[in-house]
């Protein structure tokens, strides 16, 4: 892996400092596993420095996944204090912003609080989930118009959050602008790792595909401590006790772990656990349809979370396509598994939500 880096770093200008560029994607080589995943520099990214282009690229290829690290003025430790807070507000107070299958009151089919824990017998998840996404305010009332089949889905998707309310309005106000603060950071990170794909695959037109993002979300996760064992939740490949099934995503992810084990990841063909991504950094990999799209050139790596013996938190963000956005052929024209079916994102976030309702929230 380091021949290569040598080889390509050589296009790179001379001021640039070899050592330090390579302590940076990579540092350390212990000849673990997962040692040779790239950690690219979130303002490189951001910046569109194209030297971090087939890092990137390789680390996907192999692995399905690469790391963001050095985010300035962000702490993992102060995201996981305040959902550990949040999760442990009473019932009645969650129970205010809980999703419409558990609260009617609440017109949100999808961003909101949602406790996963009352049916351990049948449900096929062993977490509670908060979800956040991009829009503060509703969009105005749609009008019937049979000129635009999509209106009322347009409407749908753009679900305004609700925040908790606990009477403390300091605890209130910042637990919203910590979150608000760390949507925006995933997102930006989702839109460069676009960028810097399809500048590695010369792939021009795919960051069009993503320049809104109405149904983007950011789900804040605990996984209790397991007090009673379901069934469901042993692995068909290899027997483990999960809290999180195996999976393959569909769009973009970037994942906080913070310093919480349990994630793991199948790489040939066995389970491994993945590095946690601490206090400063963030896990990015693809889903199928997204892998469809860049043709699949890059694995939508399987993944899953293992038991672990601690309550466990974690924060997903989730990029997708924008509404209009054509899905049903990839880069170079080819008909993608989608496109079986769909033929703009927003016809396929219709099925995929109701599934999603039906099957879990």
């Amino acid at each position: 892996m380091k021949i290569i880096a040598l080889t390509l770093l050589l296009v790179l200008p001379a001021t640039a400092l070899l050592p330090d560029l390579l302590e940076k994607l990579w540092p350390e080589q212990n000849d673990g596993v997962f040692d040779g995943v790239a950690r690219i520099p979130y303002v490189d990214l951001l910046n569109d420095n194209s030297y971090i282009d087939p890092f990137l690229l390789q680390s996907m290829k192999k692995y399905g996944f690469f790391y963001v690290v050095d985010v300035p003025e962000y702490s993992a430790s102060l995201e996981q204090d305040y959902m550990k807070a949040f999760f442990a507000l009473e019932d009645d107070v969650k129970d205010e912003i809980a999703i419409r299958r558990h609260n009617p009151a609440n017109k949100n089919a999808y961003r909101g609080y949602c406790p996963g824990l009352d049916d351990v017998e049948n449900t096929l998840q062993y977490k509670n989930l908060y979800n956040i996404g991009p829009h503060e305010t509703r969009a105005p009332t749609f009008k019937q118009d049979d000129s635009d089949i999509y209106a009322k889905l347009r409407y749908d998707c753009q679900e305004p959050n609700v925040w908790p309310e606990t009477g403390n309005c300091t605890f209130d106000k910042v637990f919203k602008e910590t979150f608000q603060a760390g949507f925006e950071i995933r997102r930006n990170i989702g839109r460069a790792f676009i960028r810097s794909i399809a500048r590695a695959m010369e792939y021009p037109n795919l960051p069009t595909l993503f320049t809104e993002d109405e149904f983007s979300a950011m789900g804040l996760r605990k996984y209790p401590i397991r007090k009673k064992i379901n069934s469901n939740m042993y692995s068909d490949f290899d027997g483990t006790l999960l809290r999180e099934l195996e999976h393959i995503d569909s769009t973009v992810t970037v994942l906080s772990t913070f310093n919480n084990e349990g994630l793991e990841v199948l790489y040939k063909n066995q389970y491994r656990t993945v590095p946690v991504t601490g206090e400063n950094s963030f896990l990015v990999n693809i889903g199928k349809l997204v892998d469809d799209l860049i043709d699949n050139k890059v694995p939508a790596v399987r993944h899953r979370v293992a038991e672990v013996d601690f309550d466990r938190y974690s924060v997903t963000y989730f990029l997708g396509p924008q509404f209009d956005a054509d899905i049903s052929r990839s880069m170079s024209g080819a008909i993608t598994q989608a496109g079986q079916k769909y033929k703009i994102f927003g016809e396929w976030i219709k099925d995929y939500l109701g599934a999603i309702e039906l099957f879990y929230y």
